[in-house]
């Protein structure tokens, strides 16, 4: 069996504690990348690591309609880390049993135990975990735990200028907001159940969205 996580030790998970969730508005959401910069700094993750990162979504182009032009044009954003999946592939990936779930649903890699091998990354379809070439081993978000167990929301929960993020209980969240849509291009929630809402952008609901790309893919991918 895994070791018990050292922040699990200082700070014990209450049976009482639900799952954990984000909820991202992509309507509200301007592209800023504040979250994603809130995230680095708090966990000074080296260059390369982003634990958080906003896809820049893009797509559609103008048609003509007699003697006007009509505009097709996609552009959203997508603000993505790991989702603490309820089924997380990760955790069945692993050979060295190092990454765990805890009963309020935070999914955290025991660096102790990892030895780099990168099979976690290589079967998570959102390429949440990343490899730390310094220290050797995989990382990820860890819902910003210290803080939670503080009362605290995520660093960038809270850094969000927009405030286009929510955090609390995904039961809460989902009463709130609904069930989260699914929202190109994002992979098919029912591989891992993902503990993250999110309200598509308008542009994301139109039906030639599926020809949208990632327009900034060499800004956010990570080398595995």
């Amino acid at each position: 069996m895994p070791s018990i996580p050292s922040w699990q030790k200082l700070n014990p998970i209450k049976s009482e504690m639900k799952r954990l969730a984000f909820y991202f508005d992509a309507n509200a959401c301007s592209g800023c990348k504040t979250c994603q910069i809130a995230c680095k700094d708090k966990h000074n993750l080296p260059v390369g690591v982003n634990w958080r990162r906003v896809y820049e979504v893009t797509g559609g182009g103008w048609k003509r309609s007699g003697a006007a032009w009509v505009s097709s044009v996609i552009a959203y954003n997508i603000s993505i880390s790991c989702n603490h999946c309820e089924n997380p592939v990760c955790l069945e990936a692993c050979p060295a049993r190092a990454i765990s779930k805890a009963e309020n649903g935070i999914v955290y890699i025991d660096q102790q135990l990892c030895m780099g091998c990168k099979y976690c990354s290589w079967t998570c379809p959102y390429s949440a975990l990343q490899y730390d070439e310094e220290r050797g081993v995989m990382t990820k978000c860890d819902m910003c735990f210290d803080y939670v167990s503080q009362g605290k929301n995520p660093a960038c929960v809270d850094a969000c200028p927009a405030r286009a993020f929510e955090f609390g209980e995904y039961g809460e969240l989902v009463e709130k907001h609904g069930e989260s849509a699914h929202i190109h291009p994002l992979p098919d929630q029912r591989i891992t159940v993902p503990s993250n809402l999110i309200t598509p952008h308008r542009s994301a609901m139109k039906e030639q969205n599926e020809s949208a790309i990632i327009s900034n893919m060499e800004e956010i991918k990570h080398e595995q």
